[in-house]
């Protein structure tokens, strides 16, 4: 039988679900990425129907697919404290630990993560592994890179600067910074290396997210969520 987890309809199915969550008057953190877009067009689609919300995007490109949609912005200058967050992942391990930052914008996702109320991740069944092993995106100072390099190597990891494609060079941020993704293999302490990295000097952010307090996990026919124990 053919998996179709990772399908549109599946990440389709997942953001819409996660959207339950919100409710008039609530200030919502919109994500990065494909199945994060699919939240941000259903949450459109509610505005335009008369839900009453602000949405505090996470990257440009949340920003601008929000504008489309016709949902008030706002910031966290101005709304520190969110109600709910919405966003996607790479890949989420049994405990809901979550590596992101394939889009490059974990940095402000982390920000937004943790200034919300509620955290919540969205998926399709294709990214939820047993434990994380995929490549954790790290966002670097480019005065640092070497120095990171050093001390990410040191802690038993392999660096690679993300390039571009259709330009020469590096990926740059949001932020004006090199994104390198870094290998671990699998990764069976992911708070405990999220903790090293963040010691270390240069380094703006990681990808290794521990505050995930609920997952949606969507198929072609179904939706399931897990909840963080407490």
């Amino acid at each position: 039988m053919k998996d179709h987890s990772g399908s549109d309809l599946a990440r389709k199915n997942a953001a819409v679900k996660a959207c339950e969550l919100v409710e008039d008057g609530m200030a919502v953190g919109l994500g990065t990425g494909s199945t994060t877009a699919y939240a941000i067009r259903e949450l459109g689609r509610r505005v335009e129907e008369g839900l009453d919300i602000v949405g505090v995007p996470t990257s440009y490109a949340a920003e601008a697919l929000a504008i489309e949609c016709g949902i008030p912005l706002s910031t966290l200058a101005e709304c520190p404290g969110l109600d709910v967050d919405i966003d996607g992942a790479d890949q989420v391990d049994s405990a809901l630990n979550v590596i992101k930052g394939g889009g490059a914008a974990h940095t402000r996702e982390k920000v937004v993560s943790c200034s919300s109320k509620m955290f919540a991740v969205v998926i399709d069944g294709n990214k939820l592994k047993d434990v994380l092993s995929r490549s954790v995106p790290v966002e670097v100072l480019p005065y640092a890179r070497r120095l990171v390099e050093k001390k990410i190597e040191a802690l038993g990891g392999k660096c690679t600067i993300r390039t571009g494609s259709g330009k020469d060079g590096p990926v740059i941020s949001d932020n004006g910074n090199f994104i390198m993704d870094c290998d671990f293999g699998p990764i069976n302490k992911p708070a405990l290396l999220a903790e090293k990295l963040s010691q270390i000097p240069g380094l703006v952010e990681h990808g290794i997210f521990t505050n995930a307090d609920v997952v949606y996990i969507g198929y072609e026919d179904r939706v399931e969520r897990l909840e963080r124990k407490k």
